[in-house]
């Protein structure tokens, strides 16, 4: 519906209402009173309000960081003084590098290696779907890879329910790094986006991309890198530290949603300090840049709402555990990894939330693979990747619209352009998978 309407929150509310009119017993009223108290519950649940306050941030984070020339100040010290950027190439690697390190958070990641991509891909005439592709297909595969984050919280989280469901004797922590390394998803997209860029291969409908001007605004008289990378390389250092705090001394054991909404919290009014007594900006141009910021994240914060709400609807009506009924019977074990990808597939595309995929599918692939005595780790290796590769193709992903935003580029044509890429690394994962649960 989405690609139909090009309207993802009409489409997201629609699937919520189809939803709850099934569970309502088709009672009209029933419905609406549904809706009304789903919405209540999402907006009494503080890690819910965390994770849209922390979108919001972000927009303001970003704004202020682009207005304040930090962008254009550490572009220009790549490609003018070290002269590291000298061509399409190059400028296109920048963003996929970009994309890497910083792994804090896949809507950070994307919005950054947008920003840090636009003025080069203006420069050398590179498509905005081009860059949409390449930031994109860095965030969340780096983000569910390296999973010093809150990715990484989530999951162990999810991990040790099942451990302790299960009666598993075995550590939460290895379990969970054993799983990293099944996230072929993952590790092909990666190393698909950077053949592409390296060889500059385009197929598909990128074939026909064509270059439009971004639009840049920028403070032109302060332009440093520093008032990009000070408040970027807080924030890293944050994430760990928040991990530290709420985790009780384990970093593994922090809250995800805490960890990044309050460092976004706590980088926001480092900025504001540090933009003001710089002399950057006024106090007045600061909120005016935090509330357009704000403001333009604030689709990607309702987005996320109604995601969550679908997620919970699904869960409600079963839809994990009817797909995974269907596929285990008569399981070959050969094909549990396989399965267990494409359910994924189908629920995060459906949804359009990587997370949610997570929490409906590791509940049900555990006891999958302990049932046929499969890979355990091979199994949740396969929830992971199936979560990230169906967030890549749905146009109502967060991260789908985050990286259309940050490089100003249509969400449908990002998803068009982008799944060609999407569906060679989701065939090699597939062929992993198979191969893996083989030996």
């Amino acid at each position: 519906m989405a690609l139909i309407t090009r309207n993802v929150n009409l489409s997201l509310f629609s699937g919520i209402v189809l939803g709850i009119f099934f569970l309502s017993n088709y009672s009209i009223l029933q419905t609406f009173i549904q809706i009304y108290e789903l919405f209540y519950q999402l907006l009494s649940t503080p890690w819910v309000l965390k994770t849209l306050a922390f979108a919001i941030l972000v927009g303001s984070i970003m704004e202020l960081i682009e207005k304040s020339g930090g962008i254009g100040g550490f572009v220009e010290y790549l490609e003018n003084k070290k002269k590291l950027v000298t061509s399409k190439r190059s400028a296109l690697m920048l963003s996929y590098i970009v994309g890497v390190v910083i792994f804090v958070e896949s809507s950070i990641t994307a919005l950054i290696s947008g920003a840090v991509g636009k003025p080069l891909c203006d420069k050398y005439e590179i498509s905005r779907e081009k860059l949409a592709y390449v930031c994109d297909s860095t965030s969340a595969p780096i983000s569910s890879l390296i999973i010093l984050n809150g990715w990484g919280a989530l999951l162990l989280g999810l991990v040790l329910t099942q451990i302790e469901t299960n009666a598993l004797n075995i550590s939460a922590v290895e379990l969970l790094i054993d799983s990293v390394f099944y996230n072929f998803y993952a590790i092909f997209a990666l190393f698909v986006t950077f053949i592409s860029i390296w060889y500059g291969i385009d197929i598909g409908p990128m074939q026909y991309a064509t270059y439009k001007k971004f639009d840049i605004k920028e403070n032109s008289l302060h332009k440093s890198m520093w008032y990009m990378i000070s408040p970027i390389f807080l924030m890293v250092l944050l994430v760990f530290l928040f991990l530290y705090i709420t985790g009780d001394g384990s970093i593994f054991k922090g809250s995800g949603s805490s960890s990044i909404f309050y460092t976004m919290l706590s980088t926001l009014l480092f900025i504001n300090i540090y933009y003001f007594f710089t002399k950057n900006m006024s106090f007045k141009n600061i909120q005016i840049h935090s509330l357009v910021g704000a403001k333009k994240l604030f689709p990607i914060a309702l987005i996320l709402l109604f995601a969550f709400a679908l997620g919970e609807v699904s869960s409600e009506l079963k839809t994990g555990l009817y797909l995974a009924s269907l596929a285990s019977q008569n399981l070959n074990p050969v094909f549990l990894g396989f399965i267990i990808f494409l359910l994924s597939s189908i629920i995060s595309f459906s949804t359009g939330t990587s997370w949610g995929t997570f929490s409906i599918m590791i509940p049900i692939a555990v006891p999958m693979a302990i049932g046929v005595d499969a890979n355990i780790a091979l199994a949740i290796g396969a929830v992971i990747s199936g979560g990230v590769f169906g967030d890549h193709c749905s146009p109502i992903s967060d991260t789908t619209i985050i990286s259309s935003l940050a490089t100003e580029c249509d969400v449908v044509s990002h998803v068009k352009t982008q799944l060609p890429y999407a569906l060679i690394s989701g065939v090699l994962a597939s062929v992993f998978f198979i191969i893996f649960s083989l030996s």
